[in-house]
């Protein structure tokens, strides 16, 4: 009997033993494997940084179709690592730019809740243009639509419905012109781009001047007989830079 009831429990010892050991291989890996993986992930977040503050440069100085070759030698890092982050041009533009156009679609919704709509309407305007001029990428973003990025459509849309409302609303106070369209936005975007290219080095303030102009104009005291507007259709047609069908 005391043989036997030894070998129970040498038994016993050999099923806990083999379980603990298998429990060990089963464990999660160890603090200092976790410590590694933290330091990649650090250093992935630092590159995915660069490539974003080189990417905001390089579109400022070179434009929105700038080569990612040109991105990828700013930020230090080779082309795999860009594409690998970021597969395509529009990707990068939402990562790059998402904050401040999220602050566009802010400035449409303080636009709305200012009690004066003209007021409200002319200081949205004071305020995408003063965007433009902050930062020289972003100018060009404005002035531009990216169907293939639902982030960005979306943000757009908010965007397009809020300032057709607050137009009608400018409107409804006899101080706006009553010809003025949401598509006369874009006008005037792509009129203070090109001001702010040619001027934010030397008289930045020349900006501020031309939206002023583009204010009285639309004032309702100033109205006069215009050439009809572009449809949606083809203004969108031109934020995309599609050729027309």
């Amino acid at each position: 009997m005391e043989i036997i009831h030894h070998l129970l429990a040498y038994h016993k010892w050999r099923v806990v033993s083999i379980y603990g050991t298998l429990l060990a291989m089963a464990r999660p890996p160890r603090p200092a494997h976790d410590q590694g993986a933290g330091a990649l992930r650090a250093d992935a977040e630092r590159n995915r940084e660069r490539i974003l503050a080189a990417a905001r440069d390089v579109f400022a100085e070179r434009g929105l179709d700038a080569p990612f070759e040109a991105i990828a030698r700013r930020a230090g890092v080779g082309q795999a690592t860009l594409y690998r982050r970021f597969p395509t041009r529009q990707d990068l533009l939402v990562a790059a730019f998402g904050p401040k156009l999220a602050a566009y679609t802010e400035a449409t919704d303080r636009a709305l809740k200012d009690p004066d709509p003209w007021r409200g309407f002319c200081h949205y305007l004071t305020a995408i243009a003063g965007m433009q001029r902050s930062d020289r990428g972003f100018r060009d973003v404005l002035t531009r639509a990216f169907p293939d990025a639902p982030e960005l459509r979306a943000q757009r849309d908010r965007v397009y419905y809020g300032v057709a409302e607050l137009i009608g609303r400018a409107k409804a106070t006899g101080r706006l012109r009553e010809d003025f369209v949401p598509e006369d936005v874009p006008l005037l975007l792509m009129a203070n781009a090109g001001v702010v290219a040619a001027t934010a080095e030397h008289a930045p303030e020349s900006s501020d001047r031309l939206v002023g102009y583009l204010l009285q104009a639309f004032s309702s005291d100033a109205a006069g007989e215009l050439p009809p507007p572009a449809t949606p259709q083809r203004m969108y047609r031109a934020l995309t830079r599609r050729q027309p069908s």
